[in-house]
């Protein structure tokens, strides 16, 4: 294993552990164990634990701002929202269940989202990312979802933020709970569908 390999292995086995174990509750001698080099090899490209903490969460931002629906949809771009006219409400409550089964399962997602989860009350500087990527980030978009469907005369107007919460917040509960039992999956799926149905049924025009 050249040294590029290895240092992208210890990142890799290191966020694994961290989205499992915590960032204290995970050692260096464990990190290289798990990658099959002795403590002093690693040491060799990363100076501490605090270093390899560091590039992991370099590399979530760097997996989400490349992998996450969140960051690349603006519903106030017509180019984006062009092959989304006359969504209906079964419309969005598919893409919607599409992109839960995504971040559920797309593993920088995933893992990201684990260890910011068990980090946030740790780590002041994960518990700002938090907030942006599991608060902001998802607020943005489903506001973004809300005007687009009041401008196209499909929903009515009403507080804009108030609805997103509305409609965002259950499914976020959702997505930890798939996370903490993912043989509920399906129970999910069902549970997002009816709730998007809903959402239109009492905001329809």
């Amino acid at each position: 294993m050249d040294k590029g390999n290895t240092r992208d292995e210890i990142l890799n086995v290191a966020l694994d552990l961290f989205s499992v174990n915590g960032y204290e509750a995970t050692s260096i001698s464990q990190i290289a164990d798990a990658v099959g080099i002795r403590k002093a090899s690693l040491y060799s490209h990363f100076g501490s634990k605090q270093e390899i903490l560091d590039n992991v969460v370099e590399s979530v931002l760097n997996g989400y701002a490349e992998h996450s629906i969140f960051t690349k949809a603006d519903w106030d771009d017509p180019e984006f929202t062009k092959d989304k006219e006359g969504m209906t409400a079964d419309d969005a409550a598919k893409m919607i269940q599409g992109q839960v089964r995504y971040i559920v399962h797309d593993p920088a997602i995933s893992r990201g989202r684990k260890l910011l989860l068990i980090e946030q009350f740790r780590n002041r500087e994960l518990s700002v990312l938090q907030t942006r990527m599991n608060y902001e980030g998802i607020m943005k978009y489903f506001e973004g979802i809300i005007r687009y469907l009041i401008r196209s005369n499909t929903l009515r107007e009403a507080d804009t933020e108030i609805m997103a919460a509305q409609l965002s917040s259950p499914i976020t509960v959702w997505i930890n709970l798939c996370d903490r039992e993912p043989a509920r999956e399906e129970e999910v799926m069902e549970l997002v569908h009816k709730h998007v149905l809903q959402f239109f049924e009492v905001y329809a025009k």
